[in-house]
């Protein structure tokens, strides 16, 4: 045998070689690590309306990305805003709520808001009222917001900071424990 058929079958056998190692590993790269699972779906662009148990709209969400996790039937969610109307005899207006994450539970009771959380409504005498936190836990169906962290409510004239928010969204009542408060005169 010379030289040459040999470099060619050493050449051939790293070939196939190579070629069984790629095709082995497309099968390892294709599944999720451990304990990972990829999503049933994702949405990119788009606007969900959720209804409660009477059919009336909870929220509506518009965001660039959701993805469902296949086990928990959970949703997380890119830079999303919320909008959570109030009920028409409350006198309090809708609230408008964005955040940079945003995780909704199975039955869409309870949504989880993370990073810059901003939200605006309106207050019965159409003045608006707007939250800053870096987290908030909405619960759409009771109509209701927590917060553990700080937290600045903004309105014409007032300006209060402080931890541990109850909202009650519907009647526009939020309540701050260990609270700091500036006034400012307002201009007409």
């Amino acid at each position: 045998m010379n030289w040459r058929t040999l470099a060619t079958l050493t050449l051939l056998a790293g070939a196939l070689l190579t070629g069984w190692v790629l095709w082995s590993q497309r099968d390892r790269d294709a599944t999720p690590a451990s304990g990972q699972t990829q999503p049933d779906y994702i949405l990119n662009d788009f606007e969900m309306i959720a209804l409660d148990k009477q059919g009336q709209e909870a929220f509506t969400v518009r965001a660039p990305r959701l993805e469902r996790d296949p086990d928990s039937k959970t949703m997380d969610i890119e830079t999303p805003l919320f909008i959570i109307p109030s009920s028409p005899d409350s006198g309090g207006g809708t609230w408008e709520v964005r955040s940079q994450t945003g995780w909704v539970s199975e039955r869409g009771d309870e949504i989880r808001l993370r990073g810059q959380v901003q939200a605006d409504s309106g207050d019965a005498d159409g003045r608006p009222v707007t939250m800053r936190t870096e987290q908030l836990d909405v619960f759409p169906q009771a109509k209701r917001a927590t917060s553990a962290v700080k937290v600045t409510l903004t309105q014409p004239g007032l300006i209060m900071t402080g931890h541990t928010l109850e909202a009650d969204l519907e009647r526009n009542r939020i309540t701050l424990q260990d609270t700091r408060t500036r006034y400012e005169s307002i201009r007409r």
